[in-house]
C-alpha cells in the first residue's frame, strides 16, 4: 500500500504545478491512494467548489484542510455534503463538516483524520483528546489511518507524532509550507515528518508575493498578502505501509520544482 501526501497547494500557481506533476508521480509511484491539503487552494485562502472539483477530476481521493477553511463563504454551500473533503475535528462541536472520513478504491480503505495545533493558532479543542477519539472510531473500519495535523510549533506536530506512534499509519505536518528534512518511520511504525511543505509559488514568502511580506516585516504595518505569480514548486510524501499491520515500512520526500522539469 503506497500514500501519496501533498502538502499545501497554493493559489493557481499551486494547481498548476499539480496538474503538471501529479500524472509524473502516479507513474513513478503508482499511489492507491492521492491526498492533497487544499486550504490554501482558492487564490491562498480556502477552497471553493470548482477546485474541489479540478482536484478530484485529477485523480485526487480526499482533500484535508486547515486554518482557512472559511475563507470562501461558498464552502458552507458544500462541505456537508461532500464527504471527501474534511476540516480540523477539533473545531468546536457543531461546526460544518466533518473532520475525519474513509476514502474508498476497490477494496481499500483508508482513514482521514484532520487536526488543527493550537500554538499560535486560534483557539480549538484539544488536538490529542479529539486524535484519541477518533483513532478509536476509525481503527474499527480499516487499518490504514492519515492523520493530517495542520499546525504551526514544530513541538505541537512532534508530540503529536509520538503520541499516536504505533496507533495511525502516518502523521504528516502541514500549514508551515517549509518542507522538514525529517521525515522518519517511528519506532512504533508510525511514518511521520513534521511539514510535508507546500506546492507553488517559489520565489514568494510561502506563497505569497513578497514585496508585501517585506513591507510587513520591516514596518510593523498590515499589508494585503496576494498570492505569487512566479514559477512553482512542489512538496509531497510517499509512504509504503505494511498491508498486514496497517503501519510505515518507508517514508520518502519528494521535492519537484519548475526549472528541474524544464530539463527531464
Amino acid at each position: 500500500m503506497k500514500i501519496l501526501f501533498i502538502g499545501d497547494i497554493v493559489g493557481a500557481v499551486g494547481r498548476n504545478a499539480l496538474k503538471i506533476c501529479l500524472p509524473k508521480l502516479k507513474l513513478k509511484y503508482n499511489p492507491h491512494f492521492i491526498i492533497v491539503n487544499g486550504e490554501n487552494a482558492a487564490a491562498g485562502r480556502g477552497i471553493n467548489s470548482s477546485i474541489v472539483k479540478e482536484f478530484f477530476d485529477m485523480g485526487v481521493h480526499g482533500i484535508t484542510m486547515g486554518n482557512h477553511t472559511w475563507d470562501q463563504k461558498e464552502i458552507f454551500d458544500f462541505i456537508d455534503q461532500e464527504e471527501r473533503l474534511i476540516r480540523p475535528a477539533n473545531f468546536p462541536k457543531g461546526t460544518p463538516g466533518r473532520g475525519h472520513t474513509i476514502v474508498k478504491v476497490k477494496d481499500q480503505e483508508l482513514a482521514l483524520i484532520n487536526l488543527q495545533g493550537r500554538t499560535f493558532l486560534p483557539p480549538s479543542d484539544c488536538p490529542f483528546e479529539k486524535a484519541d477519539e477518533l483513532v478509536e472510531q476509525v481503527k474499527k473500519k480499516t487499518k490504514y489511518v492519515l492523520v493530517d495535523f495542520h499546525a504551526e510549533a514544530t513541538s505541537e506536530k512532534l508530540a503529536m507524532g509520538w503520541h499516536l506512534d504505533g496507533r495511525v499509519s502516518m502523521v504528516v505536518g502541514t500549514h508551515t509550507h517549509v518542507q522538514t528534512n525529517d521525515a522518519r518511520v517511528l519506532p512504533q511504525g508510525t511514518a511521520y515528518v513534521t511539514d510535508v511543505g507546500m506546492v507553488g509559488p517559489m520565489d514568494g514568502i510561502l506563497g505569497m508575493e513578497r514585496t508585501a511580506v517585506l513591507h510587513k516585516f520591516k514596518t510593523g504595518l498590515p499589508a494585503r498578502f496576494v498570492v505569487d505569480e512566479g514559477k512553482w514548486h512542489f512538496h509531497a510524501v510517499v509512504v509504503h505501509l505494511d498491508p498486514a499491520t496497517g503501519l510505515a515500512k518507508k517514508i520518502e520526500l519528494v521535492r519537484m520544482d519548475e526549472d528541474q522539469l524544464m530539463f527531464e
